[in-house]
């Protein structure tokens, strides 16, 4: 559901190190037969064909919207959705737009990926007692899906973006989830075609 990488930019040549182990399982999944999709987040936006022509991953930039047998699912990393954060609904235009991207792509990789690396940790450490906060009805992601209740039924909202889990009820038919994140959560969402679900992973 996005942000799998802490920071994700492709030159023409030159992919992040690092993470040579996380694609070699992902390419080995998706060589078994195994159906995978990843989405954009705000850590690793610019993803522009390496998923697809090196794994056979599609990558999802905004929403996806799937049915499972009767159930409806809104599927969207969730960056930018919802009332407030001006400041980041901003630099999301800045970020995707094709001129600054193709500005930041001929900086050499080492003073790109440095400036990106640095930037995030800060965004990171900044973010952080936000993120282990439940803020009640000031819940953007929350209010984002009640809002699109009233124009259209899902009955699963689900979400990555805000790392802390959640399970919250937009209404009597449908449900909001966060899947939160692995580095303390390590939290992951399951359907059984019946319902989903929130669970743990324990090694």
């Amino acid at each position: 559901m996005g942000d799998l990488f802490d920071f994700w930019f492709e030159y023409k040549y030159v992919v992040p190190k690092g993470y040579v182990r996380l694609l070699g399982k992902l390419a080995e999944l998706r060589d078994s037969g195994i159906e995978i999709v990843c989405f954009r987040g705000n850590h690793d936006m610019w993803m522009f064909g390496y998923f697809e022509s090196e794994l056979g991953i599609p990558v999802i930039s905004n929403e996806y919207i799937l049915m499972v047998g009767d159930k409806k699912f809104y599927l969207h990393h969730g960056d930018g959705l919802g009332p407030g954060d001006r400041s980041y609904k901003m630099l999301k235009r800045i970020f995707r737009n094709t001129l600054c991207q193709w500005l930041f792509s001929i900086l050499p990789p080492r003073w790109g990926f440095g400036l990106a690396n640095f930037f995030s940790s800060r965004s990171r450490l900044a973010n952080a007692s936000y993120d282990e906060q439940f803020t009640g009805e000031n819940e953007w992601l929350w209010q984002y899906a009640k809002e699109m209740e009233k124009r259209e039924h899902f009955d699963y909202y689900i979400f990555g973006h805000r790392h802390l889990p959640l399970d919250l009820e937009v209404n009597e038919r449908s449900r909001y989830y966060n899947l939160g994140e692995w580095l303390h959560h390590r939290t992951y969402g399951v359907f059984d075609g019946e319902k989903f679900e929130l669970k743990t992973f324990e090694a």
